[in-house]
C-alpha cells in the first residue's frame, strides 16, 4: 500500500503557502522509476504476446528496427564482392565407415569477405552425388563461444564421460560435436556452412582478448578519428563485435545462396550459446532465413554474458524472448539446459505458443526439454533438430532422426589459411582502425544522400532517431499534471507542480508562467538552470517577461538528474568491465532519458487541458546551454507536437564526447549524421539556430527536399544576446 505521508506533506505545504503567501516550490519527491537501480543483462525479461495481429506487426517492426539499428545495420552496408575462395576440399564417400546407406559428402575450406578486408573463415559441407539443376537446403551454423570450435577434437576420457552421461553417442563422432552436426544434415540432403567466430579457429583478425574479454578502454584507440572497437566514437556510431557478428551472419545467407545447388526457400540457422545469440538476431532481421534454431540461449533471465553477445541500444525495452518472436510464424526450435534456459518451459515458451496460436502457426514452434543436461549442443538436442528440419524441409529421413558414426576429420585439415591462401595480419590495431573508418564513410555518404529526399528523411533517418532515443511523440505515454503551489500577480498566474508520465513512470518538476489574457501558443524553456532560473525577485527575467507580455505561455522543466558517480559522471551497471554495451544495451543514457522529459511535456500540451483552457494551438520549444543538444534529439523524435524551436547548439557534436559515462554520451548519435542529422530529421517545421558559423548542410538539404527550403534561420549575434533574440524570433 502507498503511504499516505507524500499527500500529508503536501496539504501541509499548501497551508503553509496560503498563509505566508510563498511561492516555495515543493522538493519533488523521489517516486521516478528512473531513480531505481539499472537493469543489466542478469535481469527479467519477460515476453507479453500482444492481443492481434496487426498489433504484433507493429510491434515486431520496431523491435526489428532497434536490432538493426543496434547492430550498426540500418541502413545495411553495401554489399560488397564477396571474394570467395573454396579450397581443401576433402571426399567422404558413402562408405567412408562400412554403413550401408550413408550418404557421401564433401568438406571444403572456405573464406570470403563480409566487408572489404574482413574475412570469414569456416568449413563448407556439401551432400555426394546432386543430380544436374537439383536444389537443396542450407543450413548455416554458428558455433558460440567454445574456443576454436571448428577445428575441435575433444580427448577419449571426456568423450566417454559424455558418452556415460547421454550426451553423446560416439567414442569416434562424439570427438567433435560440431562436425557432428555438419556431417548428419549433410549425410540428410543438405548444404551446411559453420563459420568461425571472430577470434576463433581461423578468424585471427581480432584477438580473443577483444572479442569476448575486452575489460579497459584502450587510449589509443579513444579518439576523434581512427578510433578502435569499444571506445565511445565506436558506441556513437554502433560499430561492435557483436554488430560485425551479425554482419558475417548475414554476408553467409548472401553466400550459400550464391550456390547454384542451394534452395533458397529452404534456409535454416542454427548455433548454441553465442552461436544462439547470433541464430536469433540473423533469423530476426534477414527474411531469407526460413527455418531457426537458436539453443541453450533464448530466455526471461540472462541474455548473454559475453562483450560479442550485447550492444548498445539493443535490449532497451525488449530482450531475447522478443528477438525469438520475430521469426514467427516459420518454423523455430528451442531447448532447455541446466543454465538460464531451465524455467524457459514455464516462463517465455508459453507466451511464444500463444503468438504462434495467434499466427495460426502453432506447430511451427517447438522446444526440447533438457534441463538435465549442461550447457551444450549435445546429440540428444541435435536429434531434436534434425527431425525438426526433416519434418519442415522434407528432407525424407525415418523420424526420429538419429546421428550415425563417422570419422572425424583432423582439424590441420579444415584450415583455411595456407601458402596458397595466406592469412591477414592477426590482431592488428590498424586493420581495426581502418575497418571502422571504411564502414563510417559508407554509412555517412549513404544517410546523406537519405536525408537530402523526403522518403529518406521519412523512411531512414528519422526512424533512426526514434530508435536512438528509444521514444517518439506517439509512444510518450499519458502525462498528467499535479500542482503542488498557485499564485497570482501582474496578470500571470504562477504554478509550481510536477507531471507525471504514468505510463513511463517518470516526473517532471515544472514551472507554468501563465498569462491570463492568453494567445492560445505555448514556449517550453529549457536552459541550464531550469525552473530556477528564469525569475529575479520574484520577477520573470527579459526574456520570459517577452514572452508573457504577448499573451503566450511559459513552461519551464527541470529535466531528469539523477545521482551522478564522483566524477559527475551518469550512472553504469556493476559490471567492472568498462564496456558501454552492458549499461546501455539495457537502460537508456541520461541523454535520452532528459529527451524523454522534454517529449513527456510537450506530448502533456498537445493532449491534455490545463484547468479550463483548451490545448494549445501551437507549442515551440527553447533549448539553451546544455539543453540545446537535447532539444534537437527532442525535436528529431517529436512530429508534429514541437511546431518551431530555438536551439543553441554552442557547437556541440557528439562527436566530441570521449567518456561513454559523460552525460552527453549517445549511442547512436554520431552515426546518425551527429547534431545536424537530428536537426535534419525535424524537417521541414520552423528552426532558430545559434551557435553555428553556418547553417549545418545536412540540415539545408533536408529543408530543400521537404519544404520551400526556408524553415531555418541562423542567429549570429554575441552570446549574451542569444536569450533574448531567441525570445523575440519564438514569438514573432
Amino acid at each position: 500500500m502507498r503511504s499516505a505521508a507524500p499527500e500529508i506533506r503536501r496539504a501541509v505545504f499548501f497551508a503553509l503557502a496560503l498563509c505566508l503567501g510563498t511561492t516555495t516550490t515543493l522538493p519533488a519527491l523521489a517516486e521516478d522509476v528512473r531513480l531505481q537501480p539499472l537493469k543489466d543483462l542478469d535481469g527479467y525479461f519477460p515476453f507479453t504476446p500482444p492481443a492481434t495481429l496487426d498489433a504484433w506487426n507493429d510491434r515486431a517492426a520496431h523491435v526489428r528496427r532497434r536490432i538493426l539499428v543496434s547492430q550498426g545495420l540500418w541502413p545495411m552496408p553495401a554489399k560488397t564482392p564477396l571474394n570467395p575462395s573454396i579450397l581443401g576440399t576433402i571426399v567422404k564417400g558413402p562408405d567412408a565407415k562400412g554403413n550401408e546407406g550413408t550418404g557421401g559428402y564433401t568438406v571444403s575450406n572456405v573464406s570470403f569477405e563480409s566487408a572489404p578486408g574482413l574475412f570469414v573463415t569456416g568449413n563448407l559441407y556439401r551432400p555426394l552425388g546432386l543430380k544436374d539443376n537439383q536444389k537443396v537446403p542450407a543450413v548455416l551454423f554458428a558455433h558460440g563461444h567454445w574456443q576454436n570450435a571448428r577445428h575441435s577434437d575433444q580427448d577419449a576420457a571426456a568423450t566417454r564421460k559424455e558418452i556415460a552421461a547421454g550426451e553423446e553417442r560416439f567414442e569416434e563422432g562424439g570427438r567433435s560435436r560440431f562436425q557432428s552436426l555438419c556431417v548428419q544434415l549433410a549425410r540428410m540432403g543438405c548444404v551446411v556452412w559453420q563459420w568461425d567466430m571472430l577470434s576463433d579457429s581461423d578468424a585471427i583478425q581480432f584477438s580473443r582478448q577483444i572479442v569476448h574479454g575486452f575489460a579497459k578502454q584502450r587510449p589509443e584507440m579513444n579518439t576523434k578519428e581512427r578510433w578502435g572497437l569499444y571506445s565511445p566514437q565506436a558506441e556513437s556510431h554502433l560499430q561492435s563485435i557483436m554488430g560485425l557478428q551479425t554482419l558475417n551472419g548475414i554476408r553467409g545467407v548472401d553466400f550459400v545462396l550464391s550456390l547454384p545447388e542451394v534452395d533458397s526457400n529452404r534456409i535454416a540457422i542454427t548455433g548454441a550459446s553465442g552461436g544462439g545469440t547470433q541464430t536469433m538476431l540473423v533469423a530476426a532481421v534477414d527474411d531469407r532465413v526460413t527455418l531457426s534454431a537458436p539453443m541453450v540461449m533464448v530466455s526471461t533471465s540472462m541474455q548473454g554474458g559475453c562483450t560479442c553477445e550485447n550492444a548498445s541500444l539493443l535490449r532497451v525495452g525488449t530482450g531475447n524472448v522478443e528477438f525469438a518472436a520475430l521469426f514467427a510464424p516459420k518454423p523455430q526450435i528451442m531447448n532447455t539446459a541446466d543454465d538460464w534456459t531451465r524455467e524457459f518451459a514455464t516462463k517465455g515458451f508459453p507466451e511464444l505458443q500463444a503468438l504462434y496460436l495467434l499466427a495460426g502457426a502453432r506447430d511451427h514452434v517447438a522446444l526440447k526439454r533438457g534441463e538435465h543436461f549442461p550447457h551444450n549442443y549435445n546429440a540428444i538436442t541435435r536429434s531434436a533438430f534434425y527431425t525438426f528440419i526433416n519434418r519442415h524441409f522434407g528432407l525424407g529421413s525415418a523420424e526420429p532422426v538419429i546421428e550415425r558414426d563417422y570419422e572425424i576429420i583432423e582439424p590441420a585439415k579444415l584450415h583455411v589459411w595456407n601458402e596458397e591462401h595466406p592469412a591477414p595480419a592477426a590482431a592488428d590495431p590498424e586493420f581495426e582502425r581502418t575497418l571502422l573508418e571504411q564502414l563510417t564513410i559508407d554509412s555517412t555518404a549513404a544517410l546523406q544522400v537519405a536525408a537530402a529526399t523526403k522518403e529518406g528523411l521519412l523512411t531512414v533517418l528519422a526512424p533512426a532517431w526514434a530508435t536512438v532515443i528509444a521514444r517518439t511523440a506517439d509512444s510518450s505515454g499519458d502525462v498528467t499534471w499535479e500542482m503542488e503551489a498557485k499564485s497570482e500577480a501582474g496578470g500571470v498566474v504562477r504554478m509550481v507542480g510536477k507531471l507525471v508520465n504514468t505510463t513511463h513512470h517518470e516526473e517532471i518538476p515544472v514551472l507554468w508562467l501563465h498569462p491570463k489574457q492568453w494567445n492560445g501558443k505555448v514556449v517550453v524553456w529549457l536552459d541550464d538552470a531550469g525552473t530556477k532560473g528564469v525569475e529575479a525577485d520574484d520577477r520573470p527575467l527579459p526574456p520570459i517577461a517577452e514572452i508573457l507580455k504577448g499573451g503566450t505561455t511559459v513552461v519551464v522543466a527541470d529535466l531528469f538528474s539523477p545521482p551522478s558517480d564522483a566524477e559527475g559522471g551518469q550512472r553504469v551497471v556493476k559490471n567492472p568491465r568498462e564496456f558501454a554495451g552492458y549499461s546501455f544495451g539495457y537502460n537508456s543514457t541520461l541523454f535520452a532519458e532528459r529527451t524523454h522529459d522534454v517529449l513527456s511535456v510537450v506530448h502533456f500540451l498537445r493532449t491534455a487541458k490545463i484547468g479550463d483552457h483548451p490545448a494549445p494551438k501551437s507549442v515551440a520549444v527553447v533549448g539553451l546551454g546544455s539543453r540545446g543538444a537535447i532539444v534537437a534529439a527532442a525535436r528529431a523524435v517529436a512530429g508534429d507536437e514541437i511546431d518551431q524551436a530555438a536551439i543553441d547548439t554552442r557547437g556541440f557534436r557528439f562527436k566530441n564526447v570521449l567518456d561513454y559515462r559523460s552525460p552527453d554520451f549517445l549511442p547512436g548519435a554520431g552515426k546518425y549524421l551527429d547534431l545536424p542529422g537530428a536537426l535534419a530529421a525535424a524537417a521541414p517545421r520552423r528552426l532558430w539556430l545559434a551557435g553555428e558559423t553556418t547553417v549545418p548542410e545536412v540540415v539545408t538539404a533536408a529543408a530543400k527536399a521537404t519544404g520551400p527550403g526556408d524553415s531555418v534561420s541562423r542567429f549570429d549575434g554575441a552570446p549574451a544576446d542569444v536569450a533574448g533574440a531567441a525570445a523575440r524570433w519564438i514569438t514573432q
